[in-house]
């Protein structure tokens, strides 16, 4: 068999040879995939999350996948037994059931395949690190924050209420940590806790439970985003902005304009970006035989009117 050369073949070889070395080259050498096992993709912490994991894993040459369990557990165990069964080389798990949650883990850590938790803390187990943020701790810093708040700016009494999600272990611990903060302080009094389930239009319905059967109550904590952007909304289809305060987690762009009408007062902001990277860095790390911190930190701010500026860009 005969073969004729011209320029146009040579150069398409040559081009195509280039093309395979960028293919194979030292940024795309690791033959390895992470999963990110997700609760949901409604709230936008998640999707940042999700954001930083994914230009963390571009940058180190790693194929990643994320599984939205769509607030499901059940789901987020099956997830991970897929993965298990698909032999990646590291997990990265968002939990909703923390303790549902660990025989999965187990199953993985028996694999030899590596576990991180982010955000939700997961009982003691194989799983290699916890990324996050010191919840508790945040929950009594905004209750803190809150009785500070009162004193300054509602004559020293408020009646609270709760807007939570009681499917979530995270945010439990973020309701505990705030109501705790604030007992036997003087002025302060409990409405209820109401359950928005980490599902925005179920927060909306609760939130509003919540205003019509406590006319008299002031302030509403809300332990997650779903859990405030319900409140917000709330507070506004029934005019109340200029009598209940808005304290919860999450900036989002209509938090933010809470901000600037004065209803909401504070808000809990973390990176999720930042927990997604670091998670992503963690799972090289130990997939090459390394070794991390139990306890990766992630810091927090309280965000009020006076500091909000330079959150105004990220959520346009």
């Amino acid at each position: 068999m005969t073969f004729t050369f011209t320029r146009r073949t040579v150069a398409a070889a040559l081009a195509a040879t280039a093309l395979a070395g960028l293919t194979f080259g030292p940024a795309m050498a690791q033959d390895k995939t992470f999963a990110l096992v997700q609760i949901n993709q409604q709230a936008l912490f998640f999707n940042q999350m999700n954001e930083g994991a994914q230009k963390a894993a571009d940058a180190a040459g790693i194929k990643l996948v994320i599984f939205n369990a769509n607030n499901d557990p059940a789901a987020q165990n099956s997830a991970i037994e897929t993965y298990i069964q698909q032999k990646v080389a590291g997990i990265a798990v968002v939990a909703i059931d923390v303790n549902g949650i660990m025989p999965a883990v187990h199953q993985a850590a028996d694999a030899g395949i590596p576990v991180v938790a982010i955000d939700a803390i997961l009982p003691q187990g194989p799983q290699k690190a916890q990324i996050g943020v010191d919840n508790a701790k945040a929950g009594a810093d905004m209750g803190a924050f809150f009785l500070d708040y009162v004193k300054a700016n509602m004559g020293g009494k408020a009646k609270y209420g709760v807007v939570g999600a009681l499917n979530s272990f995270i945010q439990n611990v973020r309701q505990e940590g705030f109501e705790k903060s604030l007992e036997g302080a003087a002025g302060i009094d409990k409405a209820g806790v109401v359950d928005g389930q980490n599902i925005q239009d179920n927060a909306l319905a609760a939130s509003e439970n919540l205003i019509t059967g406590n006319p008299d109550m002031t302030a509403v904590y809300a332990t997650g985003e779903p859990a405030l952007m319900g409140a917000i909304a709330a507070v506004e289809s029934q005019g109340k902005q200029s009598s209940v305060k808005l304290f919860g987690w999450d900036l989002t762009a209509q938090a933010i304009a809470g901000i600037d009408a004065g209803y909401v007062a504070a808000v809990i902001q973390q990176d999720p970006a930042a927990m997604g990277a670091a998670a992503v860095d963690a799972l090289k790390t130990l997939s090459e035989g390394g070794s991390v911190e139990a306890n990766i930190a992630v810091p927090v701010t309280i965000v009020t009117k006076e500091n909000v500026e330079p959150y105004r860009a990220i959520f346009k």
